[in-house]
């Protein structure tokens, strides 16, 4: 079974990162610190508080994933731009 929007191959390959990728990730990863943080300070601990920061979690890791893969989901796709979605879409 296979999808056209999602190559697992692709998706599930090593990518190796180039110096701008890296500093991509240590922008997300710095402003997810920078997030738990206030959570933390603002938010009685709680489920709810750690709801909060597993999906932040989830979310700097997606990003980090969409950096990786370039905006897409199989090795054909053009990359991304501005005011686009690469790869599955909400049809």
């Amino acid at each position: 079974m296979s999808h056209p929007d999602f190559d697992p191959e692709y998706v599930f390959s090593h990518h190796h990162a180039t110096p701008q990728q890296i500093a991509h990730y240590d922008a997300i990863h710095e402003g997810a610190k920078r997030f738990a943080a206030v959570l933390l300070a603002h938010t009685p601990t709680s489920t709810d508080q750690m709801t909060a920061l597993q999906l932040l979690r989830e979310t700097s890791m997606i990003a980090c994933a969409a950096v990786a893969l370039e905006g897409r989901l199989t090795l054909s796709d053009s990359p991304a731009t501005p005011g686009c979605r690469g790869g599955l879409d909400s049809r």
